[in-house]
């Protein structure tokens, strides 16, 4: 392979490298901030998930328009170019990013012996993430990761390990979790802290948990306003992980940041009680459709059955978090219905009502938050209480709707209704503050270490790979 290397004189021929074009735009903001003093650089390397680039959507006063990039060479890296392009030449609130990118097979060593910036940025093929992470860290580096951090239960004493060593040299490792940005687990999460409304979450059993999160995706989507063009590797859960260790990362950590909220957690209070894992089916149409790939490659071959691909995307488990039994679930499907897109479902059992957030086609695909079996008071008191409690919450104008003989529904305003890209600028500023901080909050650490100890005992009681 010719290596490529790439130093940032004129950005517009750093761009051109990657077959992409300089904007105007940013030409003249880049001019106008050279000489601010930023405290924060980031350095993205090898970005294979459009997610890396969702960090970058917009623009924060603390970054350095500056941002390098360590990549091998690839369409994965023209990708994440084109998309940071996008940005910074879409007609509204345009960003102006300088990608200064070095692609070649010595691209992480090359990040390492340069370090250009103090915050590395991963979301890729999550096979290579452990070992990024941990040199990272070892080399001084802030990282902020895309989910999951791990997918594979032998490198959880790494992550823990990673952990200890960010703390020792004084930086922060943190993963994206946008899910807790959404307005409706926020109304959720708070309402089930209300004794007048909720009262306590139940224990539940495991037939009937207390709480249930199941969260269906689709391989095929748009992103951006374009169709995300996924790389093979994606469909390669030795590298991409199972679905069972990958989007339930989100769910697990609802659970934990709903119903233990700001409580330091560990893996002593996960009890794993079943747990299973199962294939999507997908067509070489299919698979051509996501990725323009005429045939699955050879790393593959080992997951084709009768001409088609079997992709362990889906799992659910099944656990105890400090004796309350929880579910978490997730599937994929390849294309999403006319006019949805990816789905969320999430009860909290109460003593006194259920908290229940649905995505479905009755809700437009939109979550919402409804009341369900409301108990111990009459509808008309329970409705007064409960438009008392919201009204304290930090959302204006939130309605209260009955919509069935025992049940409400929570009318949340069109501008508390951000998107999941957005949710990316959410969680890159609040790790901003972390940051300028010089610290995670205390239960943020601890949560992440038994977040991942959830999901990849779920993997091992799975007998997933």
């Amino acid at each position: 392979m010719k290596r490529f290397c790439l130093i940032f004189i004129p950005f517009i021929f750093v761009l051109s490298s990657c077959g992409t074009s300089n904007s105007k735009q940013q030409s003249n903001n880049s001019t106008s901030s050279m000489g601010k003093s930023y405290q924060v650089k980031l350095i993205t390397v090898d970005p294979g998930h459009f997610h890396a680039a969702l960090v970058q959507k917009i623009m924060y006063d603390q970054v350095s328009p500056e941002v390098h990039v360590y990549a091998p060479q690839g369409p994965d890296c023209l990708q994440h170019i084109g998309r940071i392009k996008s940005y910074n030449n879409r007609s509204v609130n345009p960003t102006f990013w300088n990608e200064i990118v070095y692609t070649g097979p010595d691209f992480f060593e090359k990040m390492l012996a340069d370090k250009p910036g103090n915050v590395v940025v991963l979301a890729g093929n999550n096979r290579k993430k452990a070992e990024y992470i941990t040199r990272s860290i070892d080399a001084g580096l802030n990282v902020l990761a895309d989910k999951p951090m791990i997918i594979r239960p032998e490198d959880f004493p790494a992550l823990q390990s990673a952990f200890k060593t960010a703390k020792e040299k004084g930086v922060i490792l943190y993963d994206i979790m946008t899910e807790r940005y959404e307005v409706t687990t926020i109304l959720q999460k708070l309402l089930s802290q209300n004794d007048d409304v909720f009262g306590v979450l139940t224990t539940g059993s495991e037939e009937e948990p207390a709480v249930t999160k199941i969260s269906v995706h689709h391989f095929s989507k748009v992103v951006s306003g374009t169709p995300v063009l996924r790389p093979e590797w994606y469909f390669d859960v030795q590298q991409q992980g199972e679905g069972i260790v990958d989007v339930t990362t989100h769910l697990v950590d609802l659970v934990q940041w709903e119903c233990f909220p700001e409580q330091i957690l560990n893996p002593s209070d996960i009890t794993m009680l079943s747990a299973k894992r199962w294939p999507t089916i997908i067509s070489k149409e299919e698979f051509k459709g996501v990725t323009g790939f005429d045939d699955f490659p050879g790393y593959l071959q080992k997951d084709v059955k009768d001409g088609k691909l079997n992709v362990y995307s889906n799992g659910e488990m099944v656990y105890k978090i400090k004796g309350v039994f929880a579910k978490v679930s997730v599937e994929w499907k390849y294309q999403a219905p006319a006019g949805g897109g990816d789905t969320h479902y999430s009860v909290m059992h109460g003593t006194k009502c259920d908290l229940v957030i649905k995505q479905d086609a009755e809700e437009n695909f939109l979550p919402t938050l409804y009341i369900e079996n409301v108990k111990g008071l009459k509808m008309n008191v329970f409705i007064s209480k409960l438009d008392k409690v919201i009204k304290t919450f930090p959302y204006e104008n939130l309605q209260v709707e009955q919509v069935g003989k025992n049940t409400l529904k929570i009318n949340v305003p069109e501008k508390f209704r951000v998107s999941h890209e957005e949710h990316f600028g959410q969680v890159t500023s609040r790790f901003l503050e972390y940051l300028k901080a010089g610290k995670l909050p205390e239960w943020e650490v601890p949560g992440m270490i038994t977040k991942y100890y959830t999901t990849t005992s779920a993997l091992r009681m799975a007998g997933g790979r």
